[in-house]
């Protein structure tokens, strides 16, 4: 238009009254979709979602956010600043664990892609309220997982905290708290990875800082739910920065569940393992027709490779029934497992009936003289010799000549299409030791067979995620360096690794404490830490059952402070059975079953396995048989 002539197909012509009608109704009409629109979407924003924030418009992809540098190479001077003192992260320790510039690595089961860090290039993002497009497929998750660390400028180390907030496609949001280690002085208990120094402000090996940490930080989501953007964590405190270096989200993978599993307790020398295959057995609770396995290199400062990886069903000793199945990763015979990282195997087809033994072969090439293990095996596992090269094809189990008394890298075993799972997390007595080796007796294995042989409940899986020695509340592993101690960092510093990154889970058994105790736990910290394991299980969906803890009188340890100790925890857990708002979903009283009704200090003769702390294979068997088995599954 251009001073009231109106244009058509190239000729001029004078407007008519007609073409300024038609003007006015297009404009107002225009204006009165326009008031509609608003009005609806101020009526929705009003009835189900929370204030935005100034960022909740201006979402951004991770990548595009990145504008602080805290990594540098050694020998560098001012190149990198994490901390405001000029320290920052040192590049060649993060290659040297295998993390390298825009690789992936999988913590707490989410894929996250490293930062693209390097001279000149920024690396994270100082959280602040920033505005987060996920625009990875799907964008429907379990949890978002943040890998980040804290620093502080006060020099007190305490936990870096912040509020950030989730924005869902239909516009409804939620706020989370994000609470972080200070990345020197935090707990390498808690750290995926722990680097062992710091590049300072005057360069490569000058300044007081030692190991630096970077956390994994897991934030339960609706998966029913699409996200639409993440707002990240707003610190109040100006003495606290938190900062972020990667953020993904968890897919809500219904179609795996866990049929076996166990826990990494400690960091230990082996071998040393050199161009040698580990054969490994393990034992199915519930049945699939297609399987994948999880491997984890917890606690390392270096990466493994994997040289080779097959499955086979167990013959007799090291040798299989039929043919070993070779597994591949992402098409790939073998694959290398960055320091603190996971590795799920892609799926093969398999028919794994319940209760039944599997050899897991695993080909090391390269030299391993120390690894991530579970200790307190009570099954058999095997060992070719050095330079006997791949033997994961082998069906004879001839080349297998020496033992493992442990259960090293390999974590999990997953079936397709299962009801569901169920994890049992305590100490030694849930980890079975002294129970019948390869007798598979623990009480897990019992409860397992018990929902197998139940005519109307489902076969859940039972996943064993018990450590000899663990505590609730302490780390008995520090959490980084070669250690003699295998007894596991603690449950509240593993729950999110162990537990709430398995699939399929939906019900949990917390079954520790007396180790606590024994230590010198106060009962009320044993206490505390039994409710906070109750409260994140109920932010990711799970079920939380607590039992009471077992007499152990006449054990060293089990002094008559214990005692009272155990008897203050005991009381509080059968109050919260009473309590209709209890964080558990239920409390069972495994003191009842084994106490001796004569001295209720001490274990049932019959149930005891003579060092009066661990039960035998008849304890073990009665604690599992006094599961209500219907409150378990939720019926």
């Amino acid at each position: 238009m251009d001073g009231g002539r109106t244009t058509r197909g190239g000729a001029d012509r004078p407007a008519t009254a007609w073409d300024h009608a038609l003007r006015a109704v297009s404009v107002l009409t225009v204006v009165v979709l326009l008031l509609l629109a608003f009005n609806a979407s101020l009526s929705r924003d009003v009835a189900v979602r929370p204030p935005e924030t100034p960022d909740d418009s201006a979402a951004r992809t991770f990548t595009d956010l990145l504008d602080a540098t805290g990594v540098s190479q050694d020998g560098t001077v001012g190149s990198g600043d994490l901390d405001g003192a000029g320290n920052s992260l040192s590049a060649r320790t993060l290659e040297a664990a295998g993390w390298h510039p825009g690789a992936e690595v999988v913590l707490l089961d989410t894929p996250l892609l490293l930062p693209s860090y390097g001279p000149g290039r920024p690396d994270h993002v100082t959280s602040d309220g920033q505005s987060v497009e996920l625009t990875a497929a799907p964008s429907r998750w379990d949890s978002l997982t943040f890998l980040a660390t804290g620093t502080r400028t006060d020099g007190t180390g305490d936990d870096v905290r912040g509020q950030g907030r989730v924005v869902y496609a239909d516009g409804t949001a939620h706020d989370f708290p994000l609470s972080v280690p200070d990345w020197a002085a935090g707990p390498a208990g808690d750290a995926v990875l722990s680097l062992p120094y710091a590049n300072s402000a005057t360069g490569f090996g000058h300044g007081a800082i030692g190991s630096v940490r970077l956390y994994a930080r897991s934030v339960p989501l609706d998966p029913g739910r699409e996200v639409d953007h993440v707002v990240l964590p707003t610190v109040a405190d100006p003495a606290a920065s938190l900062h972020v270096f990667s953020l993904g989200g968890r897919p809500a993978d219904r179609g795996w569940t866990g049929t076996w599993a166990r826990a990494a307790s400690g960091y230990a020398s082996v071998g040393p393992w050199q161009d040698q295959t580990l054969r490994l057995n393990v034992r199915t609770t519930v049945g699939g027709h297609s399987a994948r396995l999880r491997f984890d290199n917890t606690f390392a400062s270096r990466p493994v490779t994997l040289g080779a990886v097959s499955v086979a069903l167990r013959g007799r000793g090291a040798g299989t029934r039929g043919a070993a199945l070779p597994l591949t990763f992402d098409g790939a015979p073998g694959a290398v497992v960055p320091a603190g990282g996971r590795l799920v195997s892609d799926p093969v087809d398999i028919l794994l009936p319940p209760h039944t033994e599997l050899l897991v072969s695993v080909h090391l090439p390269e030299r391993v003289t120390a690894a991530p293990l579970h200790y307190a095996s009570v099954d058999t596992n095997y060992t070719s010799a050095p330079g006997s090269g791949d033997q994961t094809l082998d069906r004879t189990g001839e080349p297998f000549t020496g033992l493992v008394d442990q259960w090293p890298f390999l974590t999990g075993v997953e079936v397709a299409d299962g009801p569901g799972a169920v994890v049992t997390f305590g100490d030694s007595i849930t980890d079975g030791l002294r129970s019948t080796r390869d007798g598979h007796t623990r009480w897990p294995d019992v409860l397992s067979a018990r929902l197998r042989q139940s005519e109307d409940l489902p076969d859940l899986g039972v996943l064993n995620l018990g450590v000899a020695g663990n505590r609730v509340t302490a780390d008995g592993y520090p959490g980084e360096g070669v250690s003699t101690y295998a007894s596991g960092v603690s449950m509240l510093h593993r729950a999110e690794r162990d537990v709430f990154a398995q699939n399929g889970v939906e019900a949990l058994v917390v079954f520790a404490g007396i180790n606590d105790l024994r230590w010198g736990a106060a009962p009320d910290v044993v206490v505390a830490g039994l409710g906070r394991l109750a409260v994140t299980g109920e932010e990711h969906g799970v079920r939380v059952f607590a039992a009471t803890l077992v007499p152990c009188a006449g054990e060293r340890r089990c002094t008559p402070e214990v005692e009272e100790g155990r008897q203050r925890v005991n009381a509080h857990l059968r109050a919260e059975a009473r309590n209709p708002d209890s964080v558990f979903t239920g409390v069972w009283d495994f003191d009842a079953v084994l106490r001796d009704p004569s001295a209720p200090e001490r274990m049932r003769p019959e149930f005891d396995s003579g060092d009066h702390l661990h039960p035998n294979d008849a304890g073990l068997r009665a604690i599992a048989e006094s599961v209500d088995l219907y409150e378990l599954v939720g019926g």
